[in-house]
């Protein structure tokens, strides 16, 4: 992806640096955004390592290490909980390439009342109903979301822009074990690896304390390879081939899930403005999958689609709000509560041995006000709705409600503090429904 307006807001942020005297910073740091400001918080923080050998390198080396720090946060698909850039970055001698290793500890602790949902994150889906009376109430905490990663940055006349980016976390076996979550190369325009879905756009979603999120997001990461492009600072393009992980609710003697073999493919169309800061983003999916009929043992083939709305809008400096509606047949994988579950094919009740896509519907919305630049609270809503062509009158899921208030402290720009109240609403086919409460609190340093 060609440097945007974000990028440029950033680099230029970080070439001031070295020559911003104190009164000169406040001056420019009442003229910017809160996001802007911590931004340049963040780029002034990290410390340049000069591999040439020289103990105090020069302050080109220092300007071309900002600058490629700068394109670290001019992510399209950056997501709020993921990692800051690495507090140490080593420079190359002849100021072309920059390596960082980084982590965080992140320590969330959480207090369910009301109904205890048997996850880390607050998911509606997991609400129990009806509720265990021996599981009512339930204090715990997870490092969940701890995490180590290695970016490379570079920019070579013969190449371009490179990033390339391995991260993990320790949230796989018991929520303590190490497990990849994204390893991808980016060159320009092309991205090739195991990297956030073009179909997402976490950009949209106000930020939360809690790892599920709003109910209602799209969220998927995907082996892929995508293109994507922007044109003079304002309209992003992209296109993705993204190797397909279908999940389907078979019915045991009649129907079974045949291997994937079709790529989905993903595609959007954004409008950024304000540096970036605001956007608005149509995205796409395509997908193809098949299962078999036992009970007339044919193969038959599903097509499944996927549409998304989404953006983000700076009002005016302390307050943006961010919003989301995406709906589709077949893509339910992507797709908040029903990514739990096996929605994407499902059964047909009515011609036993067929299976088809059903429709689903998910919501989002949220708010965030800045105090200060390091001190700001904010609000999201989620609902996501499932429509199966039968009506089911049963315990099958049917609607989950989501909602969250937090209020975030950056201590420094490495340091962060919150908490949060959350509320969730689960309801059945059959009519039953159960509500859930937390509270939950963040404690997590960047390096």
């Amino acid at each position: 992806m060609k440097t945007n307006s974000l990028l440029r807001i950033c680099t230029s942020l970080a070439l001031a640096v070295p020559a911003v005297a104190s009164a000169s910073d406040s001056i420019a740091s009442a003229a910017l955004n809160p996001e802007q400001i911590q931004t340049d918080k963040l780029i002034r923080s990290t410390k340049i390592i000069n591999i040439g050998g020289e103990s105090n390198p020069e302050i080109s080396h220092a300007d071309s290490a900002y600058r490629l720090i700068g394109r670290f946060y001019a992510d399209q698909f950056r997501n709020f909980q993921d990692p800051r850039a690495p507090y140490f970055m080593f420079m190359s001698k002849n100021a072309d390439l920059a390596m960082g290793i980084g982590g965080l500890v992140r320590m969330r602790g959480w207090f369910d009342w009301n109904g205890s949902i048997p996850a880390n994150g607050f998911s509606p889906y997991m609400i129990q109903i009806p509720k265990d009376p021996t599981n009512m109430r339930k204090l715990d905490a997870t490092p969940a979301g701890t995490g180590l990663f290695l970016t490379l940055l570079a920019h070579k006349p013969w190449l371009g822009y490179l990033t390339a980016y391995i991260e993990g976390n320790f949230d796989g076996y018991n929520h303590v074990g190490f497990k990849l979550k994204k390893a991808y190369v980016t060159i320009n325009d092309l991205t090739v690896g195991y990297a956030t879905s073009t179909f997402c756009d976490p950009a949209a979603l106000a930020p939360t304390i809690d790892g599920a999120g709003a109910n209602g997001k799209i969220d998927r990461t995907n082996v892929l390879v995508r293109y994507m492009h922007t044109f003079k600072g304002h309209w992003t393009v992209g296109g993705s081939f993204e190797f397909p992980k279908s999940s389907l609710d078979v019915t045991d003697g009649q129907t079974k899930k045949c291997t994937d073999y079709v790529p989905d493919i993903a595609g959007m169309v954004q409008y950024q403005w304000d540096g970036g800061l605001s956007h608005i983003r149509a995205s796409g999916l395509l997908r193809v999958m098949s299962y078999r009929d036992l009970i007339h043992s044919r193969n038959h083939t599903v097509v499944g689609w996927g549409a998304m709305l989404s953006g983000s809008w700076k009002i005016f400096r302390p307050l943006s709000i961010y919003a989301s509606a995406s709906v589709g047949q077949g893509q339910a994988s992507y797709q908040g509560d029903l990514s739990i579950g096996s929605y994407d094919l499902v059964g047909d009740f009515n011609t036993p041995g067929k299976m088809y896509a059903p429709t689903s519907l998910g919501i989002t919305a949220g708010i965030k006000y800045n105090f200060m630049p390091n001190l700001y609270a904010c609000a999201s809503f989620g609902r996501m709705r499932y429509y199966p062509k039968q009506h089911l009158n049963n315990d099958e899921y049917k609607t989950g409600l989501y909602g969250a208030i937090n209020l975030f402290w950056d201590i420094s720009p490495r340091l962060q503090v919150g908490a949060e109240y959350l509320t969730g609403r689960r309801e059945n086919f059959n009519g039953t429904h159960a509500n859930s409460n937390r509270i939950d609190a963040l404690f997590q340093f960047s390096f």
